[in-house]
């Protein structure tokens, strides 16, 4: 034993050292807001929260709802595209992008509705177009239940809501006590590119700049604890409700999702009724970053 010990010592050192060289301070949200803002963003308070939002182009209003630590950037070539027929209106979400988190720490489905409700009527919208990628999608669809007056179509791209059995690691880890405490202090950038890795097909697709603006963002004050409560808290589901939608659906589906599998889209397709499926060959979690042009067409197709 005592000979081992300088080997446990070692050890143990090397562990430290390995910690302390992951280790990441929040950053500043000044600093984040000359690098990830443009001459169209805007920012409006709700609950609190100063929210980073942009409107762009003109004709019938687009709502767009991005997914779990993504921002309101993942809609950028969209958003070129389409705003030459739509007004397009972007937000980040609470717990996410330079909005950050919200005070009451409240990052349910039925809060997530309240606070996009909140913001249509800052935005004087009446009715609208909405989509959601993700998390974005379960809040689109959970919205349009709840105010399906004002939704005139919905588009859902690989978007929850169903019960899971297997979770992406990220949310696995998150919910391990130890190791989420650590999460909010020890973040590699290493971690982001996996996780990039797994939502996107084709990993050639993800350039340096894409894993810095993840990275940044999630490293924005308060959003990796708000990302580990949003993980770590709500656990029901509402997909009894979903064969309640009326509203006509787009809906759009990579078909390698590692992170929700095709059975779900299918499952939507099947629940709502008045509804059509596309699926992608060639796109992973989020199709309409990773194949912009493509989903975009389809999006005009539908909405026209």
């Amino acid at each position: 034993m005592k000979k081992l010990l300088p080997f446990i010592y070692l050890l143990g050192f090397a562990f430290i050292a390995l910690m302390f060289s992951q280790f990441q301070p929040d950053k500043n949200i000044d600093e984040l807001k000359i690098k990830y803002t443009d001459s169209a963003s805007n920012f409006i308070d709700i609950d609190g929260m100063s929210v980073h939002y942009k409107i762009e182009g003109s004709g019938a209003p687009l709502l767009l709802i991005h997914g779990t630590s993504a921002s309101l950037h993942t809609w950028d070539t969209w958003t070129e595209i389409l705003k030459e027929h739509f007004t397009i209106i972007r937000m980040d979400i609470p717990a996410f992008g330079l909005t950050g988190p919200n005070a009451q720490n409240d990052y349910t489905i039925q809060y997530y509705a309240s606070f996009i409700n909140q913001f249509a009527e800052k935005m004087e919208l009446d009715s609208f177009y909405l989509a959601g990628n993700s998390l974005g999608g379960y809040i689109a669809w959970y919205y349009t239940l709840q105010y399906p007056e004002k939704v005139n179509k919905l588009i859902l791209i690989d978007a929850a809501g169903y019960p899971r059995e297997k979770f992406p690691p990220i949310f696995t880890f998150a919910r391990l006590p130890v190791v989420s405490e650590l999460m909010k202090s020890f973040t590699p950038k290493s971690l982001i590119k996996r996780n990039l890795e797994q939502v996107y097909y084709n990993d050639a697709k993800i350039t340096d700049e894409l894993v810095e603006r993840y990275y940044n963002l999630l490293l924005r004050a308060g959003n990796r604890g708000a990302f580990l409560a949003r993980v770590k808290g709500e656990t029901t589901y509402y997909n009894e409700t979903i064969k309640n939608i009326k509203t006509p659906t787009l809906i759009q589906w990579g078909k390698h999702d590692t992170w929700i599998p095709l059975k779900d889209g299918e499952q939507f397709h099947k629940d709502i009724a008045n509804s059509q499926l596309i699926v992608y060959d060639n796109a992973g979690h989020v199709p309409m970053e990773e194949i912009p042009l493509e989903t975009a067409k389809d999006v005009l197709r539908f909405l026209r």
